[in-house]
């Protein structure tokens, strides 16, 4: 390990009835628009491992499988890891493939692409399926089709059980559908990953999962600015700007260090090597009382990342108010 890394602390999660996996904390973020060039990619993924970045948060809808898997792969014979176990790997279930009968085939095909046995974690992307073989998006709106959620996610259990996956769980799952998800389940989810950030908390949906050994990754902890979801809020936020001011840090530190001290895992995406070494500072200080107070109570709470695109006035979820059902 060289001087200049940062280890990360990690967070334990569902793995099987009764063990237990190591997630670091931080995970670097794919999810970019538009999509970035792969070459890049890989050689930021390549900067980010060297500065101690092992978590990496994927999925085929992003189109960063393969660059992270050649990333990996090159990482472990430069030396600069002693094995892919030191990795944490999540990619996801895409809505064309959410149906029985193409699950397993879909992780497979993930492995393929990152270049993996395992991965440490996979997800259901969201919460709605849509035509099997399309991989458009946009999805388009006659293609939206209704989750049978208890076979797919008998089919990520199946995921774990032959071994292609070390921990499964769910993104963008409402109180409500992860509810479901808990009642039909014979091995729970390890994971819910969600918008939060100081702009939107969360706070009802990290009790059922605090309550339900499910562990909260936070993504747009820091607004997604510059992809067609993003937002400037979080960046120019008084109360925000006013604790980094008086703490000498910036914005983005700030938040990701409260979502840090929530008790959440998250994933942050930048792709510049002097915003990867800035997001690492966050573990060394801590907020007040009165800084997590201020957070806490005088930011107003607005959901960015509404999930419009995939509702469908033809399909299973017509609103975005039925999408998180009411939890807007």
């Amino acid at each position: 390990m060289s001087s200049t890394t940062v280890p990360v602390p990690t967070i334990p999660i569902r793995s099987g009835p009764s063990g237990h996996h190591s997630m670091p904390v931080l995970g670097f973020g794919t999810a970019a628009s538009p999509i970035p060039e792969p070459t890049m990619l890989k050689e930021t993924i390549i900067e980010a491992i060297k500065l101690g970045y092992r978590h990496f948060d994927t999925s085929p809808r992003y189109q960063t499988e393969e660059p992270i898997g050649e990333a990996l792969a090159e990482a472990v014979s430069l030396g600069l890891v002693k094995s892919r176990s030191e990795f944490f790997v999540t990619t996801k279930l895409w809505c064309a493939d959410a149906h029985a009968g193409l699950v397993v085939p879909a992780i497979k095909r993930s492995l393929k692409n990152l270049k993996l046995d395992y991965l440490d974690l996979y997800l259901i992307h969201w919460p709605v399926s849509s035509k099997p073989g399309k991989y458009k998006f946009p999805i388009d709106e006659d293609d939206f089709l209704p989750m049978d959620f208890k076979a797919v996610w008998s089919e990520m259990e199946e995921c774990q059980r032959i071994g292609l996956a070390k921990c499964i769980g769910v993104s963008n799952f409402s109180c409500k559908k992860l509810q479901h998800i808990l009642s039909i389940a014979t091995i729970p989810p390890s994971v819910n990953q969600v918008e939060m950030s100081p702009i939107w908390q969360q706070r009802k949906l990290r009790e059922l999962c605090k309550s339900n050994d499910i562990v909260v990754t936070a993504y747009s902890v820091l607004g997604s600015r510059g992809a067609f979801w993003g937002t400037h809020k979080i960046m120019e936020s008084d109360v925000l700007g006013e604790i980094a001011k008086a703490k000498d840090k910036t914005v983005a530190q700030v938040s990701m260090r409260w979502a840090y001290e929530q008790g959440v895992s998250m994933v942050v995406k930048s792709f510049t090597k002097g915003r990867l070494e800035e997001n690492l500072k966050i573990f060394d200080w801590s907020l007040t009382e009165e800084e997590t107070q201020r957070i806490s109570t005088e930011i107003p709470q607005f959901r960015n990342v509404s999930g419009e695109v995939y509702t469908s006035e033809k399909g299973p979820i017509k609103s975005v108010e039925e999408m998180w059902d009411g939890e807007i």
